[in-house]
């Protein structure tokens, strides 16, 4: 495996405000080569700053489409939807022009919402332009979670589907996730990690091992694009 780039910051509001400049960087080359450009944004709180800021940037946001990474099957103003906490951060500034795709339907569960889903994300102007990932204490990235039901096919790199329905122990809500096909080809990935429990994750995970027991593995070998921006 190659070394992969790596940008350490003390400060994390530093590095959210390094990181917003550089991507709002790529997304403007994005629309002036392509005339649109795609961001993909994973949820929790670790990107919140980083969103903010970034939101507050001047840029054609109009020709910019956002969508999440993952998205918990929840309604649509629950503290825990991706797309209320990208609402509340990114799209409150001047990125509220940007056009959001969202990732639920009406459906009770994931599974009976999929295909609708899965031809809203499939319209999108893939490959993105830019992709963020966070990573949790037990490896995981995006919704692949150690052990969850259809991992090995939510990952691959040659994934059938832009998305699909997840359900895992280490989730307390069934799931629906970017699969390996729409991650792993992104123009640009962004790992976004914070303290120190988080990059002892990280050692833990670039050591050798299967990927299963540590998802965020299958993005450290597989995705050229990727870069890794660590803070605090």
């Amino acid at each position: 495996m190659s070394a992969i780039p790596r940008r350490d910051f003390a400060d994390p509001a530093a590095l959210a405000d390094a990181l917003a400049r550089s991507v709002a960087q790529s997304l403007a080359e994005a629309v002036a080569a392509r005339g649109t450009a795609l961001l993909a944004l994973s949820g929790g709180s670790t990107p919140a700053d980083f969103l903010r800021r970034l939101g507050a940037l001047p840029l054609a946001w109009d020709r910019v489409v956002v969508t999440p990474v993952d998205e918990r099957w929840v309604a649509a103003d629950s503290p825990r939807s991706n797309a209320r906490m990208i609402g509340q951060t990114l799209l409150s500034g001047a990125a509220a022009g940007a056009r959001f795709v969202g990732m639920t339907d009406g459906a009770q569960t994931p599974e009976a919402g999929l295909a609708e889903v899965e031809a809203r994300i499939a319209a999108l102007p893939w490959p993105a332009d830019v992709l963020t990932l966070g990573m949790g204490e037990d490896g995981h990235t995006a919704s692949w979670f150690p052990g969850a039901d259809g991992l090995d096919e939510a990952a691959a790199a040659d994934a059938p589907t832009h998305v699909r329905a997840i359900r895992a122990p280490g989730a307390p809500e069934p799931r629906i996730t970017l699969t390996g096909r729409a991650v792993l080809s992104a123009r640009r990935i962004v790992l976004q990690i914070e303290g120190a429990a988080k990059r002892a994750t990280l050692a833990a995970a670039e050591a050798p091992g299967p990927w299963q027991a540590m998802p965020i593995r299958a993005v450290l070998r597989g995705a050229p694009a990727l870069e890794i921006w660590s803070g605090g």
